[in-house]
């Protein structure tokens, strides 16, 4: 997981992904898109690749990379368990003011203020 989240933690190397989302791209496809050498774009691929973010293909004499998003699962499950606890704050905050509007709602029907608010069901 360390290895990842250092591999994305560099903006080109996070561009570089965003360049594979669509499919494979031959390396000097990559380069072009950058203001950098193209030995620094091999670099930053080099590292994807060792972290397990891309794969590579020979074609012919051109190297295609390709996005792999499964080493992103460690890091996925590591941020799910510091967000779950928040979730559930929220989860729990929301739920006690869909019980307050039904509270509201019900009080005003019994006093008699027909004043209706519709609810999502309606609207």
């Amino acid at each position: 997981m360390d290895e990842v989240a250092a591999a994305i933690a560099d903006p080109v190397r996070r561009r570089i992904l965003e360049t594979l989302r669509e499919g494979p791209v031959a390396a000097g496809r990559i380069a072009a898109g950058f203001e950098i050498s193209r030995p620094a774009i091999s670099r930053h691929l080099r590292v994807l690749r060792e972290s397990g973010l891309v794969r590579d293909t020979l074609v012919g004499r051109e190297r295609h990379y390709e996005l792999d998003t499964s080493a992103l699962e460690g890091l996925r499950a590591w941020i799910d368990g510091l967000t779950a606890e928040r979730g559930s704050v929220w989860g729990r905050r929301f739920d006690a003011l869909e019980t307050e509007v039904y509270r509201t709602r019900r009080e005003r029907r019994q006093s008699g203020q027909h004043q209706e608010v519709p609810d999502e069901e309606s609207a």
